[in-house]
């Protein structure tokens, strides 16, 4: 089974043979085969060429790139071996119709907050009775949604909401150190805005991965609109998958005490993980996504990282015509 290689120190990476070599600032050489590698994060400064990237695009590996923050500042997305044309030009007619287009983003809008509302349940069945009025408000707002004529209104909304489901962070964590105040970004301002922003850039990485083994398009999305500039589609899915996978886990190594204020640091850029902060919340994100699950309708065991990609073949059904999509919503 293929996994994700991860790479924080400085150094080389080249093709030896059939296998992807790393030297180190010091000399030190690792070697792992390609054919076990499914996508590459970098984190430390790297050397290398074309040949490399050839190599890479050979054997269907993805490449992303994050800054000495930890921000997410791209991807190299190797030439796409299972496009369909059929299916983008259907891609592209639901993002150009304003009625099927906004047919999508509510799906994705309202399991998202769905989601937000199973998450803060499952601490609401655990005796945190003050979670019960943020609740109902996110029930409000889900209401709504059908009132949105367009993307931005429904954008608006989504911010709506999680700004009601973060009242429930402090609540949830209780830990003074890691207290939220309110939402900021880039750059961030305490420890819990800089958790969650690294766990959502990570999310939105592994979502655009598994979108490279699909038919679909990561540049045309639906609730997040199309420019010249990124990828949208990816940062669509990963909505309805943030609050289980990447809030949940925030909430898991903050009281199990797995991050404390140690593992991050401060300077005029904001607060950010240290080295060792990251290898602590990888490790942690990596186990979750491998974590299986009973699917409803399968039958059988899933892991976390293969319902993304489940969502995916729901959304090229929808596109198709054979079957409304329905987003994943989390079954505890």
């Amino acid at each position: 089974m293929k996994q994700p290689i991860y790479i924080f120190s400085n150094g080389k990476l080249e093709r030896h043979q059939n296998t992807l070599a790393f030297e180190d600032s010091e000399g030190r050489k690792r070697y792992a085969p390609i054919e076990s590698i499914s996508e590459l994060y970098i984190f430390g400064e790297l050397d290398f060429n074309k040949r490399f990237l050839e190599f890479l695009t050979q054997n269907e590996v993805l490449l992303h790139c994050f800054n000495r923050y930890g921000y997410y500042v791209g991807s190299f997305y190797p030439r796409e071996y299972y496009n369909s044309g059929w299916l983008i030009l259907k891609q592209a007619e639901h993002y150009l119709d304003q009625g099927k287009r906004m047919e999508l983003a509510r799906r994705f809008v309202s399991r998202a907050i769905g989601n937000m509302k199973r998450v803060l349940e499952y601490y609401l069945r655990r005796g945190t009775e003050e979670l019960q009025p943020i609740l109902e408000q996110l029930e409000l707002t889900r209401s709504t949604l059908g009132q949105q004529n367009t993307p931005e209104a429904l954008m608006a909304s989504e911010g709506n909401a999680r700004q009601i489901y973060y009242e429930a962070f402090d609540i949830i964590l209780k830990q003074e150190e890691f207290s939220f105040a309110k939402r900021t970004r880039r750059p961030p301002q305490n420890r819990l805005n800089t958790l969650i922003s690294f766990g959502n850039s990570l999310l939105y990485v592994v979502a655009l991965s598994e979108i490279y083994r699909t038919h679909l398009d990561p540049r045309i999305g639906f609730l997040h609109t199309t420019n010249f500039r990124r990828f949208s589609l990816n940062l669509d899915v990963a909505e309805v998958f943030k609050p289980i996978l990447v809030d949940r886990l925030i909430f898991s190594l903050v009281n199990r005490g797995q991050l404390k204020a140690e593992h991050f640091s401060e300077g005029a850029e904001g607060i950010f993980l240290t080295e060792a902060g990251r290898r602590i919340f990888i490790q942690e994100w990596e186990d979750k996504l491998r974590t299986t699950i009973d699917h409803p309708s399968l039958k059988r065991k899933v892991s976390y990282r293969r319902l993304i990609r489940l969502d995916l073949y729901k959304i090229e059904k929808h596109l198709l015509g054979d079957r409304p999509y329905e987003p994943y919503i989390a079954g505890w």
